[in-house]
């Protein structure tokens, strides 16, 4: 089975394990995007420590949980966010975030990945990634 979407999957894993009120998630594969995308969840108090496992293959990371994530998801197609589409939040945005104050919105910009206040603090745009509140 091929994967096409690594981030879609381990997005969606974490999720499940929160509503099942797991403690732990286990995402395979691993990759440099999932973690400076696990990295930004961390920061912003979603999740709890995380470490990567090199399994000789493609590794696997476990993420603790800490029960404060409602909802998480990848954003398919990847929409690109100009600076000016961030401060006003376009419609196909809105769509993913429940209120303007709650939530955010993981951009992949040139400063690296990071939030989308994040983004507006940083003056610049990017591709939206993914969402979670």
């Amino acid at each position: 089975m091929v994967n096409l979407n690594p981030l879609a999957n381990a997005l969606t894993t974490i999720y499940n394990n929160e509503m099942r009120r797991n403690r732990q998630a286990i995402i395979m594969p691993a990759s440099k995007l999932i973690i400076n995308v696990l990295r930004t969840m961390q920061k912003e108090g979603y999740i709890g420590e995380f470490e990567f496992i090199d399994d000789g293959r493609s590794g696997k990371i476990v993420v603790q949980l800490l029960g404060r994530i409602n909802k998480c998801g990848p954003i398919t197609p990847r929409y690109p966010l100009k600076y000016k589409d961030l401060l006003t939040l376009p419609d196909y945005v809105r769509r993913y975030l429940p209120s303007k104050e709650i939530g955010v919105l993981i951009i992949s910009t040139p400063k690296g990945i990071m939030t989308h206040k994040d983004a507006i603090k940083e003056r610049t745009g990017g591709v939206a990634l993914g969402y979670v509140y």
